[in-house]
């Protein structure tokens, strides 16, 4: 099993921009903050240690390869009659 990666939001951000995936630091924090049911849009907990928001690289890399696998088993094949 491969050690675990953990990245603060800045270097997240770099991770999804090198995979075409541009966001600026306050869409990403929003990604990162909770909303008012308590849950975040991406997997980001807070250090205990110095209390800033991480998350696992490769869960985030992973995130969204799924993502794209779902929208490719959800698309409608246009076939011309």
């Amino acid at each position: 099993m491969k050690q675990p990666c953990y990245i603060n939001l800045e270097q997240a951000r770099q991770v999804l921009a090198d995979m075409g995936v541009e966001l600026n630091q306050r869409q990403m924090k929003r990604a990162a903050d909770m909303d008012a049911q308590g849950r975040r849009k991406l997997p980001f907990f807070v250090d205990p240690i110095d209390k800033k928001l991480k998350t696992e690289k490769g869960t985030l890399v992973n995130i969204y390869r799924q993502c794209q696998i779902d929208a490719e088993n959800n698309a409608q094949v246009f076939r011309p009659k």
